[in-house]
């Protein structure tokens, strides 16, 4: 069906959805030919895009939910795009690029006018900005593992051994006499001792496995913003004015 300009104007800013129901975007604007018919609508598909796709208004219906386009959601996510809020017309180059996306039949003359559709019988069309609040990724910081030496005093005890000498004195029986040497002169006698000492040794043996890991926490964040909308006032005749 051919939309006119007041279909046209209730549009903006309404769900786009493709021929299965799939939604694409949002409506962005609406540009006219010369004769001021609306023949091609800019999508906006992403929350932070920059660039809004086209899409031609030749098969479009409008239906309870917004617009639906006669054509397939990749098709017009990958169609020719314009930047969001640019207020210059489409060129020849422009509109014959579309054609060829969409394989349409171009037009004579291939020009088009740019904006909202004008409005029918007079209407005055009042319109208000929409906050429209994304996110984006973007560094915050680095994190580092490193690792070092430190030096940390230890103390503990372990048990030694050593030789302690003392003398010890058995007297001899006579009965035993017999059998023992008994001389007089000089003599000595010596023995060997032995001491412990502590002896410190160390091994390097692997005693943790440490990573750096991350884990993605959602939070609220406040956003405060100013939008401008559009009052529409009356100014009428007190005699022209219509009592209720």
């Amino acid at each position: 069906m051919k939309l006119n300009a007041q279909q046209a104007n209730s549009l903006y800013g309404q769900d786009v959805k493709d021929r299965s129901g799939s939604k694409i975007g949002s409506v962005g604007q609406i540009w006219t030919d010369a004769s001021g018919e609306p023949t091609w609508v800019s999508v906006k598909t992403g929350l932070m895009g920059h660039k809004e796709s086209m899409a031609p208004l030749d098969k479009a219906r409008i239906t309870d939910s917004g617009l639906a386009v006669d054509y397939d959601k990749a098709t017009v996510k990958n169609a020719p795009a314009v930047d969001a809020g640019t207020d210059q017309p489409l060129d020849t180059a422009e509109i014959e690029q579309l054609y060829a996306h969409y394989r349409l039949a171009p037009q004579a003359p291939p020009t088009a006018g740019r904006g909202r559709a004008p409005s029918a019988d007079g209407d005055l069309i009042r319109s208000e900005e929409r906050m429209r609040v994304g996110t984006e990724s973007q560094p915050a910081g680095t994190a580092r593992l490193r690792k070092y030496v430190v030096t940390e005093d230890v103390h503990t005890t372990v048990p030694v051994e050593h030789d302690e000498v003392y003398v010890e004195r058995e007297p001899i029986a006579a009965r035993d006499a017999r059998g023992v040497r008994a001389d007089i002169g000089e003599a000595e006698q010596e023995m060997t001792l032995r001491a412990e000492r502590p002896v410190v040794g160390k091994e390097t043996v692997p005693v943790e496995r440490v990573h750096l890991a991350k884990e993605e926490v959602v939070e609220e964040q406040p956003v405060d913003d100013q939008i401008r909308r559009e009052r529409v006032d009356a100014d009428i005749p007190e005699p022209s004015r219509r009592r209720r």
